[in-house]
């Protein structure tokens, strides 16, 4: 459903031709199975205090060999049950309408979900990682595992007008 001062595409990016193939090497299991029970970002996912599961698919296991040398990954995720054709939105907590790629919502034209986790636990043989919590829907399907960094991926000076309190 479309609020006032959103705009969508002409066309649904869904139904346009593919520049490149994705592949789902697995999938989440997660407590989440409704839109408005799932915790909006990972903040509000660790705050509900529940973990989740990433299972990877059988060829794609030994991938994960090295990843117990690692405390933390980014997940990237195929959101399939978000809309792909709104380009403007108008989010609950702005004032005015904003574009996409100003926001982290799952909808969008590639619906990338983008959740950094730390691993409780990993089993590479069973292709399972445990993770201290998730902001999606169950059965959502992984695209991609990265080892994440603290010392190149973070950066203490990142901020937002929303941090400083303008808007």
């Amino acid at each position: 459903m479309q609020r006032d001062g959103e705009t969508a595409l002409e066309f649904d990016p869904k139904d346009a031709a593919a520049d490149a193939g994705v592949v789902f090497i697995g999938r989440i299991a997660s407590p989440w199975t409704e839109r408005g029970a799932c915790p909006r970002n990972m903040a509000s996912a660790r705050e509900a205090g529940r973990g989740a599961r990433i299972e990877i698919d059988a060829p794609y296991r030994p991938g994960l060999s090295g990843l117990e040398e690692f405390s933390h990954v980014a997940v990237l995720t195929w959101l399939d049950r978000a809309p792909r054709n709104l380009i403007r939105q108008m989010p609950r907590h702005v004032e005015a309408p904003r574009g996409v790629f100003s926001l982290r919502s799952p909808a969008r034209p590639n619906p990338v979900g983008l959740h950094v986790a730390r691993i409780t636990s990993l089993d590479q043989a069973a292709g399972l990682i445990e993770i201290d919590a998730i902001d999606v829907l169950d059965g959502t399907p992984v695209i991609d595992i990265k080892p994440y960094f603290a010392s190149i991926d973070a950066f203490a000076d990142a901020r937002s007008r929303r941090d400083s309190g303008k808007t």
